[in-house]
C-alpha cells in the first residue's frame, strides 16, 4: 500500500491531490486500486495515513516495543473519531472460502486455467468455471440466481478478484459453454488428485443410476424424454445419470441418458467408457438388482469381469433350506450371513439376515394385512347391505382387484372367493343376487414370510472373500445411494432449467464438480477425526463473514479496512483440525 499524487485540471488551475492506494495479485497480473482519496495533505500527514493504512515498506510500519524499527520522529497519527466508527457491507465469507481452499487442494483452479480456453475476453473463462463452481457447492440455484444476487452477497468478489458488476447470466452461460469440452479431462484429473489426497483404492466401483427433471417443454434436447421418475415427478421431462464411485464414495466419473433409459441399458455402456478412460484392471463391480438382468452378467463375465450384485427376493425360494440350516456368520450384532455355492461352481450365492430389517419387514407387512382385511370386510359389509345397489360378480372382483392391487405386500396372505345366488332364468348371464365375499389366510405364504423376512440374497463371481467381507463391499453401494441422494437436493441439482442439450450436459458437469468439493470436504471432515458430515461443518463455516470497518478521522477522510469476523470456539476447532488458516483482511475493491 502506497501513496500516489494525482491531479486535476478545474477552469484552467491545476491542483495536486493525494489518493492511498493497494496492489493486489490476479490470474492475470499485477494490479493497482484506490483505497481511498485522502485530498491535500502534507508530508507528515501523508506519513501517518500510510502507516495507519497498514503500507506495505517495513520500515514505515509501526512497531511494539522490541518487535521492530520505531516510527519516523516526523510521523503523524491519524485520530479516529470513535462514535463516528461503523461497519458496512457485511457479506458471506465462510463457505465460498471453504469452497476456495478445498478446490486448491485438488488443484482445480490451476487445471481449468490449463484446459479452459481463454481469448480476448475481459474476465478469463477458467475464473468464470470457478465461480459456476463455487456458487453451485454454497448457493446451489440457476446461474441466473447466482448473477443477479448470489454472487454478490458472498465475499467471492475479493477472494476471486472478479467485481460482481462483471458477473451476468451471459458470461455464466458462455463460461458453461467453454467448461463443457474439459470433461473427460476434468475426470481424470480428479481421479488422480484424489487418489493422491486419500490413497484411493480403485479395485472396487459402485454405480448407481438418479434423474433429474426439467421445469418446461425441453424441446431443444433429445435426452430430455418422460420416463421413471426418482423425484416423483413424472410430468415432467428428465434425464438420468449414471454415477460411477470408488469403494469410499468418491467420485469417478459420469454420463447422461435420455431420461426414458431404463436402468439395464446403460450398464455396458458405462463399463466400457471407464475401461477406455482408465484401462482394463482388475476391478469389482457393485450394482443393485435391477442392472443385473442375465444378459448384463454374461456381458460381464465374457471378459473376465468381476462383479458383485443384488438379486430379487424370488430367487430367495432356491435357498429356501440354507436358510433354515446352520453355519451361519456373524457380520456384526443382528446380521450374519452365509455363503452357498451355485450348482455350477463358477459364481457365489451370500445369503444375508438382518434383524433390524426383519423387524422392518414383520410391521409393513403386518400393516398391509391390516389394511387389506379391513378393506375387505368393508367391501363384504356393502355386498350384504346393496349399499352399492344391484352388483355382479365381476363388479365385487373388479373392486377385489383393486384392493389387492393397493396391498401388493400382503396380497397373497389372503385367498379371497367371490360367489352370488343364482338370478331368474331371465337375467344376464353374471349373477346378480345376493354376492357374498369370503377369504381366509395362506398358512404357507405366511410360513414363508416368517422365514424370510429379513432376508435377501448377493451374487458374485468374486472368489477367496470371505462372506463379511462381500457384504461390507456390497453394503458400500446402499450408503453411497443415500449420499448421493441427500446431496442430490443439498445441491439442488433439481430441476434444470436449461432447455439446451448441451446446456445441460455443462450445468450437470458443474453439480458434479460441486458433488466432488462436497465429497472431497467431507473425507478431509474424516480424516480429521469430525466424521464424514460435511454438511455441518460447512454450515458452521459458512457463519463466518466479512465486513468493512469504516474509521472517520479528525481530517474528514475515511478510512476503509475490509476485516473477517473472528471465529468462535466451534469455528476455530473446525479450523484447526481441517488445517485452514483464515486471512486476517480481504483487498477493498473499489465500487
Amino acid at each position: 500500500m502506497f501513496i500516489r499524487r494525482c491531479y486535476r485540471i478545474h477552469r484552467g488551475q491545476r491542483y495536486a491531490y493525494w489518493a492511498l492506494v493497494e496492489s493486489f495479485r490476479t490470474t492475470r497480473g499485477s494490479r493497482q486500486r484506490v483505497v481511498s482519496y485522502l485530498g491535500k495533505l502534507d508530508e507528515p500527514l501523508r506519513r501517518g495515513m500510510l502507516l495507519a493504512g497498514g503500507g506495505n515498506d517495513p520500515s514505515a510500519q509501526p512497531a511494539l516495543p522490541g518487535l521492530g524499527p520505531p516510527p519516523p520522529p516526523d510521523a503523524e497519527w491519524v485520530e479516529v473519531d470513535l462514535k463516528r466508527v461503523r461497519i458496512e457491507r457485511s457479506r458471506a465469507f465462510g463457505g465460498p472460502w471453504v469452497g476456495l481452499q478445498v478446490a486448491e487442494r485438488l488443484g482445480l483452479p490451476e487445471f481449468l486455467r490449463q484446459q479452459v480456453a481463454t481469448g480476448c475476453e475481459e474476465i478469463p473463462w477458467p475464473l468464470m468455471a470457478l465461480v459456476l463452481v463455487l456458487g453451485r457447492l454454497c448457493h446451489p440455484g440457476s446461474e441466473l440466481s447466482l448473477a443477479e444476487q448470489g454472487y454478490e452477497r458472498t465475499a467471492l468478489p475479493e477472494l476471486l478478484g472478479v467485481p460482481a458488476a462483471k458477473v451476468n447470466d451471459d458470461r455464466l452461460y458462455r463460461a458453461l459453454d467453454h467448461l463443457l469440452p474439459s470433461k473427460l479431462a476434468l475426470e481424470k484429473h480428479l481421479k488422480t488428485r484424489l487418489g493422491e489426497l486419500f490413497a484411493l483404492q480403485y479395485d472396487l466401483l459402485l454405480y448407481d443410476v438418479t434423474s433429474t427433471f426439467f421445469e418446461g417443454q425441453a424441446t431443444r434436447n433429445p435426452q430430455a424424454q418422460r420416463g421413471y421418475s426418482r423425484d416423483q415427478r413424472p410430468d415432467c421431462k428428465q434425464v438420468c445419470i449414471a454415477l460411477v464411485v470408488s469403494r469410499e464414495g468418491m467420485p469417478l466419473g459420469y454420463e447422461v441418458f435420455a431420461g426414458n433409459r431404463t436402468d439395464v441399458t446403460t450398464v455396458e455402456e458405462i463399463v466400457e467408457k471407464i475401461e477406455a478412460q482408465y484401462g482394463v484392471a482388475e476391478r469389482i463391480w457393485v450394482m443393485d438388482r435391477g442392472m443385473t438382468p442375465e444378459a448384463n452378467l454374461e456381458f460381464l463375465r465374457k471378459k473376465q469381469r468381476r462383479y458383485l450384485v443384488g438379486t430379487p427376493k424370488s430367487q430367495l425360494r432356491q435357498y429356501e433350506a440354507q436358510l433354515v440350516g446352520p453355519d451361519w456368520q456373524e457380520v456384526h450384532a443382528g446380521l450374519e450371513v452365509k455363503l452357498c455355492p451355485a450348482p455350477e461352481g463358477d459364481e457365489t450365492f451370500i445369503l444375508c439376515r438382518s434383524a433390524d430389517r426383519r423387524e422392518k419387514e414383520r410391521a409393513m407387512h403386518a400393516r398391509a394385512a391390516q389394511r387389506l382385511e379391513a378393506g375387505l370386510e368393508e367391501l363384504a359389509k356393502s355386498c350384504r347391505k346393496g349399499t352399492h345397489g344391484t352388483q355382479t360378480v365381476a363388479q365385487v372382483e373388479r373392486r377385489v382387484g383393486r384392493l389387492l392391487e393397493k396391498s401388493t405386500r400382503a396380497a397373497r396372505l389372503f385367498q379371497v372367493e367371490v360367489g352370488a345366488t343364482m338370478g331368474p332364468p331371465a337375467a344376464e348371464s353374471a349373477a346378480v343376487g345376493p354376492i357374498t365375499l369370503t377369504w381366509r389366510r395362506e398358512t404357507k405364504w405366511s410360513e414363508w414370510a416368517d422365514l424370510s423376512e429379513g432376508c435377501y440374497l448377493l451374487r458374485t463371481n468374486v472368489s477367496g472373500w470371505t462372506g463379511p467381507e462381500l457384504w461390507q463391499a456390497y453394503i458400500q453401494l446402499t450408503e453411497a445411494e443415500a449420499a448421493f441422494r441427500i446431496q442430490k437436493s443439498d445441491l439442488a441439482l433439481r430441476p434444470i432449467w436449461h432447455q439446451r442439450e448441451d446446456r445441460v450436459q455443462a450445468h450437470i458437469l458443474v453439480c458434479f464438480l460441486g458433488y466432488v468439493l462436497w465429497r472431497t470436504l467431507g473425507k478431509m471432515c474424516q480424516a480429521a477425526g469430525l466424521g464424514d458430515c460435511p454438511r455441518t461443518v460447512l454450515a458452521e463455516l459458512s457463519e463466518l463473514r466479512t465486513v468493512d470497518v469504516i474509521f472517520p478521522t479528525r481530517q474528514g477522510v475515511e478510512l476503509r479496512r475490509r476485516c473477517v469476523e473472528r471465529p468462535g470456539p466451534h469455528q476455530a476447532i473446525l479450523l484447526q483440525r481441517l488445517g485452514f488458516l483464515l486471512p486476517e483482511g480481504l483487498p477493498v475493491h473499489e465500487t
